[in-house]
């Protein structure tokens, strides 16, 4: 019946990479992902097949670390989109609950099926299914949002998962395979039952992490908007009070006319113009955008910078997202050049449409030797808890819009290029 204990080993190992590429993000295409799987993993399976039968179980059990865990620990790496703590405990969480499954179902084999591996075979075809679909319906959904939205906090959970997968791995096979030595296995079993109390403790806290940043993502997205709400209501107000003016303005004009004072005139309707222009459209026809443009054009001359804003755009515009876009990028522009010396402060903002989408573009000074990589997200340097959402804000308003976001340094400048797709 060993046929029955390598047909399950198959299925086990296949499916580990099904449950583990359910939870991490590749920085591959989908297509592109399953392909290198297939290419990588497929190979790898097989030569640890064939160890098994030409060795047996008990030895491949010992090697197992070394001609399976390595190995695809290194290509899963290379390949995932997220590294250090969320990459490790995702990697750790996938094998500790496969060999979890592959324990499990041996010691029941032993003591219930008399080592004829049909119960482990059964076993193991009913359970890696099982917990799937556990991982598609429950958890993958929540687990992705954590992995994109909490960057900071992962290493402790990841160094636990590490240990129990070591802790499981030596206990099944050192020195000889866990049935072997018959003596051990109600401390085995007390293992068994501690991991799933484990893992329900990481969630419990990963879960309420994640719900703290969502609400704190609230908060900050709704103070944005009343920030902007604000400074349009204002813009309406001294608009309105501007047409009441026009009445004194029209009689001033009559008179300087009457009085042939025809130069003062147009001096006069100038000023007059230039008022109204710095009351309504600015800088872009967008009311709402045009808002956010008037508080931080004067938020940066107030710390004596030089702010260039170049927008071609129409009136017509998913105002919303666009006012977290700019905001959250010109008020981390701030926060830079509020680092630098006064003389090497400036700002640059671009909106332009490209065929199909409208390319947004921040550019500002920054500290020397400041260094982002592109595809990466900085972390914030900013204390308390209020603070480093700014980018990440950035990065979903521009998923809602079918876009994107990147952001790197570059001869001294940090850039924020953010691109969304046009309605």
């Amino acid at each position: 019946m060993i046929i029955f204990r390598d047909l399950s080993m198959l299925w086990s190992l296949s499916h580990i990479l099904i449950l583990f590429m359910s939870l991490y993000r590749s920085r591959y295409s989908k297509r592109k992902t399953i392909f290198l799987t297939v290419a990588v993993m497929g190979p790898l399976i097989l030569l640890n097949m064939a160890g098994l039968v030409a060795y047996g179980a008990e030895f491949m059990g010992k090697v197992f670390i070394l001609t399976c865990t390595l190995p695809s620990f290194a290509f899963f790496w290379f390949v995932s989109l997220d590294k250090k703590g969320r990459f490790l405990f995702t990697f750790c969480l996938a094998d500790t609950v496969a060999l979890w499954i592959i324990a499990l179902t041996n010691v029941v084999d032993f003591y219930f099926g008399g080592q004829q591996y049909i119960l482990m075979f059964i076993g193991r075809i009913i359970l890696f299914p099982l917990v799937e679909w556990m991982s598609f319906r429950y958890l993958r959904k929540p687990y992705l949002e954590l992995q994109k939205s909490v960057v900071k906090g992962w290493g402790i959970f990841a160094g636990m998962t590490a240990l129990y997968y070591l802790l499981l791995a030596v206990i099944s096979n050192f020195p000889v395979i866990i049935t072997a030595r018959e003596q051990e296995l109600p401390a085995f079993l007390l293992v068994l039952l501690l991991m799933p109390l484990t893992y329900a403790t990481i969630f419990t806290a990963m879960y309420r992490q994640l719900q703290l940043y969502q609400k704190q993502q609230s908060e900050r997205i709704l103070q944005e908007q009343k920030n902007t709400l604000e400074a349009q209501l204002e813009n309406q107000q001294r608009i309105r009070k501007m047409k009441h003016d026009m009445k004194g303005h029209t009689i001033t004009l009559a008179g300087l006319l009457a009085a042939g004072k025809v130069q003062e005139a147009q001096e006069y309707l100038k000023e007059v113009r230039a008022e109204i222009d710095t009351l309504s459209g600015q800088f872009c026809a967008n009311p709402y955008l045009d808002a956010v443009f008037s508080y931080y054009s004067q938020k940066i001359k107030e710390l004596g910078a030089e702010c260039r804003i170049d927008v071609q755009i129409g009136e017509e515009l998913p105002y919303m997202d666009l006012c977290q876009i700019l905001s959250n990028g010109l008020e981390n522009a701030c926060d830079a050049l509020k680092e630098i010396e006064i003389e090497k402060r400036e700002v640059s903002v671009q909106m332009k449409y490209s065929k199909d989408y409208l390319i947004i573009r921040i550019k500002n000074r920054c500290q020397d030797g400041f260094h982002v990589e592109k595809g990466t997200i900085p972390a914030t340097r900013k204390e308390g808890k209020d603070h480093g959402f700014g980018l990440l804000t950035v990065q979903e308003a521009a998923e809602r819009l079918n876009g994107g976001m990147f952001c790197y340094t570059e001869n001294g400048s940090f850039i924020l290029d953010v691109m969304v797709q046009k309605k």
